[in-house]
């Protein structure tokens, strides 16, 4: 019923629908190593790499960090609520109870969010460093141990968006939308090129799931950070002036 409501809204669903298609090509990269795309499957994949996938498909969980915070609208990308400028948006129309569920519903985006990027790239449940829970003999003391690691990975994740949500300033709007349309998505498309055509060729070798085949990961993975690093950074940080 006001402008402020309607720019919120428009800019929500824009938001909505350009992070999520670079949070799904996201994770094509952790369903093709996996091989399925059961998060057991996906947790017990990295038990037998014996490294969690944020070391071997690190592209991948930059990716889905930056559009898990637009899927939240947390900052720096709380374009429908910017306070700023559309005096938080779509709530203006709503208060009391109503506006409580909204303040709900984003907290519970954050905690699920938190526990998807626990599973799907720290190792979700499984107990680092021990084989003995990966065995199949239930054992209270193990469950209760798995419990509390998954636990605190999503107290840290949880932590970690709010601690960016004082730390960063907020986007321009444009600077949003080029994020997502014009690097996020050519990005995560070329790098499930690079997964499938590293997996190819690791096969062909002869290479076995393992400790060296994550380690391959591991090192390719190192590559093309520091290459994006350093393209995207243009001598601000590596070479100040």
């Amino acid at each position: 019923n006001n402008k402020y409501a309607l720019l919120g809204g428009l800019r929500s669903s824009a938001q909505m629908i350009s992070y999520e298609i670079a949070m799904g090509l996201s994770l094509i990269p952790i369903l093709l190593v996996a091989g399925n795309v059961t998060l057991r499957t996906i947790v017990n994949q990295q038990a037998e790499f014996h490294l969690w996938n944020v070391l071997t498909l690190s592209v991948a969980f930059v990716t889905y960090l930056i559009s898990a915070f637009a899927e939240t609208n947390r900052l720096p990308f709380d374009m429908p609520e910017a306070e700023s400028e559309l005096i938080t948006g779509y709530h203006t129309e709503y208060s009391a109870m109503k506006f409580s569920l909204f303040m709900i519903a984003e907290y519970a985006n954050m905690v699920t969010q938190s526990a998807m990027v626990a599973t799907l790239f720290f190792g979700g449940w499984d107990i680092p460093f021990m084989s003995a829970d990966n065995t199949g003999a239930v054992s209270f003391p193990l469950v209760l141990l798995s419990m509390l690691i998954m636990l605190a990975k999503v107290v840290f994740f949880v932590f970690f968006y709010i601690w960016i949500r004082w730390t960063l300033p907020r986007f321009r709007y444009d600077q949003l939308m080029s994020l997502g349309w014009k690097i996020l998505l050519p990005l995560s498309l070329g790098y499930i090129i690079v997964v499938a055509g590293l997996m190819l060729a690791l096969d062909a070798m002869g290479i076995q799931r393992g400790i060296a085949y994550a380690g391959i990961f591991l090192a390719v993975n190192a590559v093309i950070l520091f290459s994006l690093f350093s393209f995207f950074d243009r001598g601000r940080i590596l070479s100040p002036a």
